[in-house]
């Protein structure tokens, strides 16, 4: 309600009350969007502070203000010197003006983030403070009363609809009509309650900084949370100023601070879920090292090139069905099985240690999230910006093009999108890494880094395979052909369309698409 006609009357009233007859000694701005006005009393200076910024304009009067040597610059030169003659404040509008000896007007246009001060000169528009609206030249001085027939005749003539009447209330006193359910009541008792706000609005008791709908507010009438209550307009908005500058301030950073914090604390919990059902899943079913074992013990019972065999599990004394290679020799077989037997402990041990570090993460995000709740101060949320690194992490994390897979001790990259693909195989992706592609069709690029010249292990090689696959076209076959070749061979051509890629040498393996991780790690 601080940018509000009625306020401004009163304002406008105390205004010609402080400065009519005084001289602008000064008119400068030393930061984007905010006009200071110095008006030389008998003993003092009088500022006029006008903060213009988009999201929040607003007049102050501070009692004291210290120009900065640099970084400053005059505005508004040819007012310097000159009386005020009087001020004008318009009907139903949210501009008043101060009129100067010689014909010379500032015009405060306190129209939200459109605000704006235009000097004139004889009634013609001359100079905009906020150059960005030119449109405001155009402003007649002369046509800016707005008379409007607010009589209980016009009220009933538009059958109650007290915003056509009344555009001057604004949204706080909407906000209240809406609280007490206005416009169910019939039409005699609105319009006695209509009445009588306007008239306490005209006519004030306070000047009133509260809180409403938990939001700052500067109000004429008492409602909501007092905050702070002056008996002065300039006194009361200046308060009101500063109170909504520092409130809205903490507010504001601790809602982005604990945003952050939220996300973090909502994926270390999901990921924690995830990983824990995936421990549980691996621990309830049969280790490769048992499956391994029975085969081993009943070589003598496996049919040649057989794609499953069913033997007796003598670890839960029932039988049990092991899938087999069927282009392998039982041996072969059970080999395979004791090689992912080593595998998933590894596998097993990391998932194991990124549960620990997620806890931790989730621990420190709760703690923080405390901290934040309980700081009530700026310089306690401005100590938590600067000690908070989940911004930093936010946006390196934004600019990775991939996500990110860990097997076997092996990482697989895997492409978000075309441009993407792009780049992590032209700028991440080494010569000697792996390069993978559901064949055919459209998909995720993957990459399998190569650790220190190490051979890439066939286990491995096909997860990384099943994630070409899942992440392509061919998500649903049963069966996936996935090209598999050194990146050495990939290469993109001028004028490729995003995404898009050579393959001078491959070779292709067929996989089932599968999700086989809990999350990206």
């Amino acid at each position: 309600m601080h940018n509000n006609f009625y306020v401004f009357r009163k304002l406008s009233s105390e205004l010609e009350a402080k400065i009519n007859g005084n001289e602008l000694i000064s008119c400068f701005s030393q930061s984007k969007d905010e006009l200071i006005l110095g008006f030389s009393l008998s003993n003092e200076i009088f500022y006029i502070k006008a903060s213009l910024l988009p999201e929040f304009s607003c007049l102050s009067f501070p009692n004291q203000f210290a120009r900065t040597k640099s970084n400053s610059i005059d505005l508004f030169t040819n007012f310097i010197g000159k009386k005020v003659t009087h001020i004008q404040q318009f009907i139903n509008e949210r501009c008043f003006a101060i009129h100067f000896e010689g014909k010379w007007s500032l015009l405060f246009k306190m129209h939200g983030n459109r605000s704006n001060i235009i000097g004139y000169q004889s009634s013609h528009a001359i100079e905009l403070f906020r150059n960005s609206f030119p449109q405001d030249m155009e402003l007649d001085l002369e046509e800016l009363n707005r008379p409007i027939d607010q009589s209980k005749e016009a009220f009933f003539e538009f059958d109650g609809n007290y915003q056509k009447l009344f555009p001057t209330f604004g949204k706080l006193i909407k906000q209240y009509f809406s609280s007490i359910k206005l416009q169910e009541k019939p039409l005699e008792e609105q319009w006695e309650i209509i009445s009588l706000v306007e008239s306490e609005i005209k006519n004030p008791e306070g000047f009133y900084t509260i809180l409403w709908n938990d939001e700052i507010h500067f109000s004429l009438l008492k409602i909501g949370e007092i905050i702070k209550e002056e008996k002065s307009c300039l006194e009361g908005i200046t308060q009101f100023y500063y109170t909504y500058s520092k409130e809205n301030f903490i507010r504001k950073e601790k809602k982005r601070l604990s945003k952050q914090l939220e996300k973090q604390r909502n994926q270390a919990i999901n990921y924690i879920k995830k990983s824990n059902q995936k421990l549980e899943e691996v621990i309830e079913k049969p280790g490769y090292n048992q499956l391994a074992d029975i085969l081993m013990a009943n070589m003598h019972q496996i049919p040649s090139h057989a794609k499953e065999v069913e033997l007796f599990n003598f670890y839960t004394n029932e039988n049990i069905k092991i899938p087999l290679k069927s282009h392998l020799s039982p041996q072969k077989n059970a080999e395979n099985l004791y090689r992912k037997s080593k595998n998933q402990k590894i596998e097993l041990e990391q998932l194991e240690a990124s549960i620990k570090q997620k806890e931790q993460e989730l621990q420190e995000a709760e703690s923080k999230l405390n901290e934040i709740a309980s700081a009530d101060d700026i310089k306690s949320i401005k100590k938590l910006i600067k000690q908070n690194p989940v911004k930093e992490r936010a946006q390196v994390e934004l600019k990775v093009p991939f996500k990110k897979f860990e097997y076997g001790g092996f990482t697989i990259l895997v492409g978000k999108g075309a441009r993407e693909n792009d780049e992590l195989t032209l700028k991440y992706a080494k010569k000697n890494d792996l390069w993978l592609h559901a064949k055919d069709v459209t998909g995720s690029h993957v990459v399998l880094k190569q650790q220190s010249s190490k051979p890439f292990p066939q286990e491995v090689v096909e997860k990384a395979a099943q994630a070409a696959a899942f992440y392509s076209k061919r998500k649903s076959d049963s069966l996936s052909p996935v090209i598999v070749t050194p990146k050495k061979y990939v290469r993109k051509p001028k004028g490729l369309p995003p995404g898009m890629v050579h393959v001078d040498k491959e070779d292709t393996i067929l996989v089932k698409p599968e999700a086989w991780w809990v999350a990206p790690l």
